[in-house]
């Protein structure tokens, strides 16, 4: 099946009786390929890199439970775990024995969680500034992660959540958070990214509660052990303008088996969006395709 030229296919699946969603961007006889997004966002800020890549693979973007049009967990912390559980039940769905990933962000995280714990079943894992831990991050003491979770957890259940008038409205809030992305670019993301609320009012479709951070998150030295074991092929990019830490400076390298790491000039966080032909350049041979 070759996708449609209006866009994916949208396609369900279970995991913990939650009703997840992905799209497919068809071509089911190549190479499977994972596109994972971040924290508050969804799988259609991927549609200029899944087209780039849809002739070459069998391209599958997932929303992430608590985003998009997945559900929302009820009585759920939203952990780490539990989206690297939903990534192994979509592989299963996929029948798929093994897979390359590219993650952004928390998506990141997840591929490299899930690379780290399934050597065998990744082909390749890019990670488009997405180690947001680093060796040596120092963490609270365990009463004040507990304290500081459940004063998280009141502070979203007292919120209100925003509405907008119109999906440009909720355009301009995404350019005002990146001012890198043309005008094009902050719609789409917006009209995948909100929902119709009951007095026509939009609203985003993530679930806050995802933002929580849980007091049984993983250890610094817990990702550093599922480093240590992915197999595969690594692809470490990060934007010179990010705010996450400088992974070159943290010796994160060392820390793996065969990975190597490129900073894209002038980008940000959202290295797809602020500098794709650059992130382009860089995938395209990395996994394998003509360049």
């Amino acid at each position: 099946m070759m996708v449609s030229l209006l866009g994916p296919t949208d396609h369900f699946y279970q995991s913990q009786g939650l009703r997840l969603h992905y799209a497919d961007w068809g071509n089911e006889a190549a190479p499977s390929l994972i596109l994972v997004h971040g924290g508050r966002d969804h799988c259609r800020n991927w549609d200029m890199v899944a087209r780039a890549l849809q002739p070459h693979f069998h391209v599958v973007a997932p929303d992430l439970r608590g985003h998009g049009d997945s559900d929302w967990a009820k009585g759920s912390s939203y952990s780490l775990s539990d989206y690297v559980y939903d990534l192994a039940r979509l592989t299963q769905c996929m029948a798929a024995d093994k897979t390359t990933i590219v993650g952004h962000s928390m998506g990141g995280l997840i591929g490299l969680m899930y690379a780290g714990t399934y050597p065998d079943k990744v082909s390749r894992l890019a990670v488009l500034d997405g180690v947001t831990v680093v060796p040596g991050t120092p963490r609270a003491p365990i009463h004040e992660q507990i304290a500081d979770w459940i004063a998280q957890l009141d502070r979203i259940a007292g919120r209100k959540s925003h509405h907008y008038s119109t999906v440009a409205e909720a355009a301009e809030r995404i350019s005002a958070h990146n001012k890198r992305l043309t005008p094009e670019q902050a719609l789409n993301l917006a009209g995948h990214g909100v929902k119709r609320n009951a007095d026509g009012s939009f609203s985003w479709k993530y679930d806050e509660y995802q933002q929580a951070k849980a007091p049984y998150r993983l250890s610094p030295e817990d990702h550093i052990a599922l480093w240590s074991r992915i197999s595969c092929p690594t692809l470490l990019l990060q934007g010179s303008e990010s705010f996450l830490p400088n992974l070159e400076t943290a010796g994160v390298l060392a820390y793996f088996r065969q990975a190597q790491l490129v900073k894209i000039a002038g980008a940000g966080h959202w290295l797809h969006h602020d500098k794709l032909d650059e992130t382009l350049e860089l995938l395209r041979p990395f996994l394998g395709m003509a360049v």
